[in-house]
């Protein structure tokens, strides 16, 4: 019985001893941290949650960024946008809800994909048959961005959902639908 009293009580201080290092541990913050970008207008709400990665002297896109391969937009979890309204990207109609956001990253042009699988670890289990949309959109030369960015830039009824890193930047036009009115007249 003793002998049962002693393990016990050594497991319990073991586990006890152990536990500030095992809360330190996972209180150290990831290498690329958590950034959001939000934007509201009227009674629409756009919220877009990235891992926010740093270029660090490396070369990003054709080389830590594959070009022409689905990326899932940052690092860590996957990206991910929600809309509380309706609202169209380049042209298609997108559901308010919440979905991930991938992109196809090229020279020339990238593809905006908008998937219904949420939850995701990078792009490993991407499917296509689950996405909502998929957009072209146009990049531009920029200047040197350390830290990847999304954000967004509102122009004459039109958000642009943008994302900067490296020397690329690449943006996607959101066009806000206002809900209709419940007090129409006939």
């Amino acid at each position: 019985m003793k002998t049962k009293t002693i393990i016990l009580s050594f497991l319990l201080l073991f586990s006890v001893a152990r536990a500030p290092a095992l809360a330190q541990k996972k209180s150290e913050p990831k290498p690329s941290p958590l950034a959001m970008a939000t934007y509201k207008y009227k009674d629409t709400y756009i919220k877009v949650t990235y891992g926010a990665p740093s270029k660090k002297g490396r070369q990003i896109f054709g080389n830590l960024v594959p070009l022409g391969k689905v990326w899932r937009t940052g690092a860590n979890e996957a990206t991910e946008i929600t809309f509380t309204q309706n609202v169209q990207i380049a042209g298609n109609l997108v559901p308010a809800g919440t979905y991930t956001l991938f992109t196809i990253p090229n020279a020339q042009k990238w593809t905006l994909l908008l998937n219904k699988e949420l939850g995701q670890w990078g792009a490993y289990k991407y499917d296509e048959k689950k996405d909502v949309i998929s957009s072209l959109g146009i990049p531009v030369p920029t200047e040197e961005t350390e830290v990847f960015t999304i954000n967004f830039e509102p122009k004459d009824g039109i958000v642009n959902l943008s994302m900067s890193w490296d020397r690329t930047k690449v943006s996607f036009p959101i066009t806000l639908i206002e809900p209709a009115s419940s007090a129409q007249q006939d």
